[in-house]
């Protein structure tokens, strides 16, 4: 699929809006399934987990998760919905969900605090994407 992305993109300005058309309609789909993944991981953490992680003492741990999760999963859906879609800012925002909140939700769960290790790393990737819109608010 992605090769003939690339192959329409040589065939002219019309072809080239397609593949941009194509690049955002994925990004909306990768938004929603972010954003569906917040609110369930949410509802598991208040209910399915929520003797668990007060066993484990990381409530408030998951809690973070879920806050960075879904105000990023917001932050993805606009991105994806501008003209033209931001991939710069997008695929780091989106790193820093599965790096900051996967590792939280990890450490949450399994209570494996060497997981605290790489939670800053998904920070970076938070931080890089909000440096890029930024100091580059416009692709030309």
């Amino acid at each position: 699929m992605m090769l003939r992305l690339v192959a329409r993109r040589f065939k002219g300005n019309n072809e080239a809006a397609q593949l941009t058309l194509m690049t955002a309609n994925l990004a909306i789909r990768v938004a929603g399934i972010v954003g569906f993944f917040a609110v369930a991981l949410g509802a598991f953490g208040a209910h399915g987990f929520k003797d668990l992680l007060l066993r484990n003492n990381t409530t408030e741990i998951y809690h973070t998760a879920v806050l960075y999760h879904l105000v990023h999963a917001v932050v993805l859906l606009i991105l994806a919905l501008r003209t033209p879609m931001r991939s710069g800012p997008f695929l780091s925002f989106l790193s820093g969900v599965l790096i900051f909140s996967g590792s939280l939700y990890l450490l949450a769960i399994t209570n494996m605090r060497w997981l605290g290790a790489i939670t800053p790393f998904g920070g970076v990737c938070f931080l890089v994407g909000w440096a890029w819109m930024v100091f580059a608010p416009e692709r030309k």
